[in-house]
């Protein structure tokens, strides 16, 4: 009969954890401080009336440590540690309330939280729509919306939301996707409907025609609500994520189902101008632009000419359709490396707005440093 009692504990190993133990201690003490020290500041902020909230001061703080970092803790674990020490002190200052497409266990949810950090206000949304709805109206201090996808491209609804609202962007964040298929059993049989996100769906499209060739693809607002759907409904499966999954106790019947095992999502993070100031440049920032030029030869080349000439870098392009009544009319939606307040930036702007027949700054921010 195997001996039950606890086997005792070697000597140095005892030693290590006490050491640890110890450590943990002064962390919690200095962490304190730190808090302390941001309700100064947030004292401070309060009587001045600026913002809590600085992502190019975070960004900074984040690439100060890295930088410094002397190991053997990896540099990419460093931001997700001090997003969330950031987080917790911000909170002290005041609640940050955060809206985005839910309900809880979406990758839009994940994005916010690897963001802001998880000491937030989460304000789940039914759409996208819902968002820029709820941001706009103050009802939250910040949106985040999926804008790109490596495997589907862009989110058309959240670029023609940008366009119309006064809402700008203030940040970006990238995710890795991770789909899989979810259902009340641990079985691919009987499956009558695979419930997800229209652009969910696209992005396992091969794997869906290949083992559930003739199931119904149902599209639905979130896959987080078609993880919902799948909870109450034996015969439909859902493709989300594995929180979605704990989150309504569902099986992961096949993991990682996505076509492209690569599969990334860009978010970005959008608030009111009246609520928040435009970033200050922080060494490494991408500025956001819709323009559109009238229909003539040439205009699209000649709109591009002042970033060659000023030596800017444009990272992103892409054409929307405009609703008017010219159906050959295209907003085209930029993203350039720098912040207007760098001269070259700032001239090629001036020059690139003066070529345009509509221009509209969305934002500059600093790229993603998570």
């Amino acid at each position: 009969m195997a001996d039950s009692a606890a086997s005792p504990l070697d000597p140095a190993l005892l030693g290590l954890r006490q050491q640890i133990d110890a450590v943990d201690r002064e962390l919690l003490a200095l962490l304190n401080r730190r808090a302390s020290l941001a309700q100064e500041v947030g004292g401070i902020k309060k009587r001045e009336g600026s913002v809590v909230f600085r992502p190019e001061r975070e960004a900074q703080v984040i690439d100060g440590l890295k930088a410094s970092n002397p190991g053997p803790l990896q540099a990419d674990s460093v931001a997700p540690i001090w997003r969330e020490i950031m987080s917790a002190c911000r909170a002290l200052e005041t609640p940050t309330r955060v809206a985005y497409l839910g309900p809880a266990g979406t990758f839009s949810e994940l994005a916010a939280l690897g963001y802001f950090g998880s000491s937030i206000v989460r304000v789940p949304c039914a759409s996208i729509d819902e968002v820029f709805r709820t941001t706009t109206a103050a009802a939250a201090d910040f949106g985040v919306v999926p804008v790109e996808n490596s495997t589907e491209g862009v989110v058309a609804r959240s670029l023609d939301l940008l366009l119309t609202t006064p809402l700008f962007l203030i940040g970006e964040t990238s995710l890795f996707v991770r789909h899989n298929l979810l259902r009340q059993t641990n079985s691919l049989a009987g499956i009558q409907a695979v419930c997800a996100h229209p652009q969910a769906l696209a992005q396992c499209h091969g794997w869906l025609s290949y083992h559930l060739p003739d199931v119904e693809r149902r599209p639905v607002a979130s896959n987080a609500e078609g993880a919902r759907l799948a909870s109450l409904d034996p015969g439909l499966a859902a493709v989300a994520s594995e929180r979605a999954g704990s989150e309504f106790g569902l099986h992961v019947v096949a993991p990682a189902i996505q076509d492209d095992p690569h599969n990334r999502t860009r978010f970005v993070i959008v608030t009111h101008p009246d609520r928040h100031p435009q970033p200050k440049a922080s060494g490494h920032d991408c500025t956001s632009l819709v323009v559109s030029v009238n229909n003539r030869p040439g205009a699209v080349h000649d709109m591009l000419v002042p970033l060659k000439q000023h030596g800017v870098s444009m990272t992103r392009f892409e054409s929307r359709p405009a609703r008017s009544a010219d159906q050959w009319e295209y907003y085209f939606y930029i993203d350039l490396q720098g912040h207007p307040d760098e001269p070259a930036v700032a001239a090629a702007l001036a020059e690139l707005r003066a070529a345009c027949s509509f221009f509209k700054l969305l934002g500059t921010y600093p790229l993603d440093v998570h």
